[in-house]
């Protein structure tokens, strides 16, 4: 059933949770400060589902949902640089003025966010296979800074009210952080058999 489901209902599924939020925010700028968050945790969780595609295709290579998932990863990626961006201009929209902004870059919780969405960006932008073809092997390093982008994130959400989102962020990064140990352990630390010398 998945792999018949159209890309086109995918970002209709994707795009259900920002659509009471525009109308919303239309109509009263003040919503912008109830906003913020929850366009944040969408952000993290399209990216924690783009990044659980390769180790679970990994582990079950015969099933046909990893291989889903894998080829609608692009989709979640975009789809979590564009929860990102509303994350963003809803907190601008909270904070109201650039001296409010520069006054609390400095913070932990906020400029770790600042330094996701930034790797985010070029990561959005190269999304495409017309990049992939141009910039071929610099493509893949280039996308590896999800990496980055994961951990910026995490502690971005960890350290909000005073480190009262360590829970929730380790309860949503958990699986990303066990099945990329579990990767990392396949590739270069797992047992390998002895092949035998003539």
């Amino acid at each position: 059933m998945l792999s018949r489901l159209s890309p086109y209902w995918l970002w209709v599924v994707l795009a259900l949770p920002a659509l009471p939020m525009i109308p919303q925010i239309i109509s009263d700028p003040a919503a912008a400060k109830q906003l913020v968050h929850p366009t944040g945790e969408f952000a993290a969780r399209f990216m924690i589902i783009a990044m659980l595609a390769t180790p679970l295709m990994m582990l079950f290579r015969t099933r046909r949902w990893p291989r889903w998932l894998m080829h609608h990863r692009r989709h979640f990626g975009v789809a979590a640089f564009v929860y990102a961006a509303l994350h963003l201009c809803f907190y601008l929209i909270k904070i109201g003025s650039l001296p409010a902004v520069l006054a609390e870059f400095g913070q932990f919780r906020i400029w770790t966010g600042w330094a996701a969405f930034a790797i985010f960006v070029p990561l959005a932008v190269t999304s495409n296979n017309l990049a992939q073809r141009l910039m071929r092997q610099k493509w893949k390093t280039l996308q590896r800074l999800t990496y980055g982008a994961a951990v910026l994130t995490f502690l971005h959400w960890a350290a909000l009210k005073d480190w009262g989102g360590l829970a929730p962020a380790l309860v949503h990064f958990t699986p990303v952080i066990l099945l990329s140990a579990w990767r990392i352990w396949y590739w270069y630390l797992r047992p390998r058999p002895v092949r035998a010398t003539a």
